[in-house]
């Protein structure tokens, strides 16, 4: 998936702009960056998903992708996978027909915090992110409504970044 040449934030014909371009999340990510979130959803056990950077280059990084009990204990194996900057940025290209982007500032555990909020239409169902601008990357909130009804929210616990030995 290629960057359209006339603007790195869109990363295709009919797609919205991204809230980051892949250089912009590879130069804010270091190698111990890690992302704690908590999942709740109606239908299981709520828990934490943490996500750490084990590897960075000039293309990607390596994750490591764990998940918790809401007490600490793992919930199976942690998943490592490599991915590129350019395919972190393309989880957040979505449908410009379908995509509403707006600047809202909401509160957070670390913090508050100026986002970008997607609100994603699909049906009956809305898909809500919210990207912080200073922190470029993942959404650091997120819902999916059905029908008007929160069904599950994904929300920031804890985000650590490791600065390079100088």
């Amino acid at each position: 998936m290629a960057a359209d040449s006339r603007d790195a934030y869109v990363l295709g014909p009919g797609r919205a702009p991204t809230p980051f371009t892949a250089g912009q999340i590879r130069d804010a990510t270091t190698v111990g960056k890690s992302i704690t979130r908590r999942v709740d959803s109606e239908d299981a056990e709520s828990f934490l998903l943490i996500s750490t950077y084990l590897a960075c280059d000039a293309d990607g990084a390596t994750l490591e992708r764990s998940r918790l009990t809401l007490d600490g204990e793992p919930l199976g194996e942690p998943q490592v996978f490599t991915t590129t900057w350019l395919d972190l940025q393309g989880h957040a290209s979505f449908p410009a027909a379908d995509t509403t982007i707006e600047p809202e500032r909401i509160r957070t555990a670390i913090g508050d915090l100026d986002c970008l909020r997607y609100t994603v239409r699909d049906g009956a169902a809305d898909e809500v992110f919210w990207f912080a601008t200073s922190l470029p990357g993942m959404p650091i909130q997120q819902e999916t409504r059905t029908d008007g009804r929160v069904v599950t929210t994904v929300s920031l616990v804890d985000y650590t970044l490791t600065q390079p030995d100088s």
